[in-house]
């Protein structure tokens, strides 16, 4: 498995960023599944690989792991910064394609993340359901309003530069009002996982909950666990066991 470190520039961005790639040895590239994992509130591209075995895990199934850095955007086109969603979404899977020549084809692309990068996870997958074989949320912060509502300082600061001086979520950065507004008739697969002791466990609750009253199937798994490693490790093996077993 190669391990790379890329230092790039974005046309979106407007600047240079990094991603952490991992390429199978044993296949074509262009033969892999490909598997975008996104990071979260604190962390950068490196994270992952840091505190996780997730490279030992890729290895097993020689996937094609892209690890994109996003700062603390939440994922989202900012209303005073970057266009942090257009980028991920649209720009990085083309720029993996011409550098790395790996596949865009929807069945063997899939999108994972934890945390604020579960909340980019899922609204990727609500926005562009077509796009994706598989996505898997861990610890996700899938209530962002609840979130901003009740930020203090400093977060709130953040989340003016992310939303506006009005803090106000408009429905597209919305988990919720997305899937209440999804007209698609197909989704991907679905893994969602969060530890029974993490604070966002109630939120990811009532998201399953919601994806079940639109028919939506969603594979659910909660269990003694905290928002850290240690979980997130646990779930990312779990998520390719499903879906590359």
């Amino acid at each position: 498995m190669a391990h790379l470190r890329c230092d790039f520039r974005s046309e979106m961005l407007q600047m240079g960023t990094s991603m952490t790639v991992f390429l199978p040895e044993s296949i074509n590239t262009e033969e892999a599944n490909v598997v975008f994992l996104l990071h979260g509130l604190e962390d950068n591209c490196t994270g992952w690989t840091r505190y996780t075995s997730v490279e030992r895990y890729a290895r097993s199934y020689n996937l094609v792991v892209v690890i994109p850095e996003v700062q603390r955007s939440f994922y989202t086109d900012m209303e005073y910064g970057l266009k942090y969603f257009s980028y991920v979404h649209d720009e990085l899977p083309e720029i993996c394609r011409r550098m790395f020549h790996i596949t865009t084809k929807p069945e063997k692309t899939y999108l994972m993340g934890l945390s604020m990068g579960g909340y980019g996870t899922l609204k990727c997958m609500l926005r562009s359901p077509s796009r994706y074989a598989g996505c898997a949320a861990f610890s996700s912060a899938t209530d962002i309003r609840k979130s901003v509502a009740t930020a203090g300082e400093p977060r709130r600061s953040e989340y003016r530069a992310i939303f506006g001086e009005d803090l106000k979520v408009g429905k597209k950065d919305d988990l919720f009002e997305l899937l209440k507004g999804s007209r698609s008739k197909k989704f991907p697969r679905i893994y969602m996982a969060c530890g029974d002791q993490d604070s966002h466990f109630e939120e990811n609750q009532r998201f399953v909950d919601a994806l079940s009253a639109k028919g939506i199937t969603c594979t659910w798994e909660h269990f003694e666990g905290a928002h850290n490693w240690i979980f997130w490790d646990k779930v990312i093996c779990k998520a390719f066991d499903l879906f590359f077993s």
